[in-house]
């Protein structure tokens, strides 16, 4: 099968491109000539071809030939910096013209990655039940997280108005390798300017086991890029999940009270406990639509992926996957 990554350079994008090529798949990557990191593909038997989601025809040209569409190119809030004109012409103006050429070249498959930052997880309260993505309303704030929900719709669109097979992937906060040891959240030193941590402060680093003002530990909701990827491959194929947006995340949530004594334990740094006013990190996802569509079955957990990211910076070689 002949399938397009758009945003193939970044770490989904490379991850995704290495496995579907080992599978045997024809791999063909679209390369945005500002972001042409493509020393990662030596030894890698696939196509690139340079061009932008805003030209119709690099599109034209890209999308020949191909069976499967994964369009994971935009711009987005980690890559930047980009200016509101980049999410309207990356995202909106690019995705028009995959989904354009897509339904004119009858496209089998058309996967649009999507994201969790449609969703208001962020309430006063936290949230109490576990979101799932067919009951939670899309509420996108920020230019970013607004051009993803339009996305979507016009996802929805051609799927309604030509039966193009699309499906919607949302990913969660996707952790490379080595990185949840970085995680802000975690440390002293990265939130002493908070006004009620900053009396916590003598010089010497502490973790923090984060709580807000009913006690309870702060819980969120992530995803290793290893879990990201396999939800991506997981998706090829799987008729079933035409016209469906489907939430992607780790296999469970974790909670500050979990990892922080781990981490503190593996890191040999002490932590105590602290309680945050205003609006907590307190949410996780039902992942139920994810495993019954496409048979998605992620494995790190918090525990497994700090193990990881201590061996991966200790030089060890282990089963992950690079962060860039």
């Amino acid at each position: 099968m002949k399938i397009l990554i758009t945003g193939i350079t970044g770490r989904i994008g490379g991850n995704l491109a290495a496995q579907l090529v080992e599978q045997g798949h024809q791999v063909r990557g679209l390369v945005w000539p500002k972001d042409p990191r493509v020393e990662k593909f030596e030894g890698i038997d696939l196509e690139l071809i340079e061009g932008s989601l805003t030209e119709y025809a690099d599109v034209e040209k890209v999308t020949d030939g191909v069976d499967v569409i994964y369009h994971l190119g935009a711009a987005f809030q980690g890559g930047g910096p980009f200016k509101d004109n980049d999410y309207f012409e990356i995202n909106l103006r690019g995705t028009f013209h995959m989904l354009k050429a897509a339904q004119q070249r009858n496209i089998k498959q058309f996967i649009f990655a999507s994201t969790d930052a449609l969703y208001a997880k962020y309430p006063p309260e936290g949230m109490d039940e576990p979101i799932r993505e067919d009951a939670m309303p899309r509420e996108p704030r920020g230019w970013y997280a607004l051009s993803k929900s339009v996305g979507e719709e016009m996802c929805y669109g051609y799927w309604r108005a030509h039966n193009l097979p699309i499906t919607i992937l949302r990913f969660c906060l996707v952790v490379g390798a080595g990185e949840i040891l970085d995680f802000r959240q975690f440390y002293l030193s990265k939130l002493k300017g908070l006004p009620e941590l900053s009396a916590l402060w003598h010089g010497e680093e502490r973790l923090l086991l984060l709580k807000d003002m009913k006690g309870r530990s702060y819980k969120k909701h992530i995803a290793d890029v290893r879990d990201i990827v396999h939800g991506c491959i997981c998706a090829l194929n799987k008729t079933q999940a035409a016209g469906h947006a489907i939430q992607l995340g780790g296999p469970r949530p974790f909670t500050w009270a979990e990892a922080i004594p781990y981490l503190s334990q593996r890191l040999n740094i002490p932590y105590q406990e602290a309680i945050l006013h205003g609006t907590p990190t307190h949410y996780e996802y039902n992942l139920t639509k994810a495993r019954d569509l496409i048979s998605f079955n992620p494995q790190y957990d918090i525990i497994r992926m700090i193990e990881d990211a201590i061996a991966y910076r200790e030089g060890k070689t282990i089963n992950v996957l690079p962060t860039e």
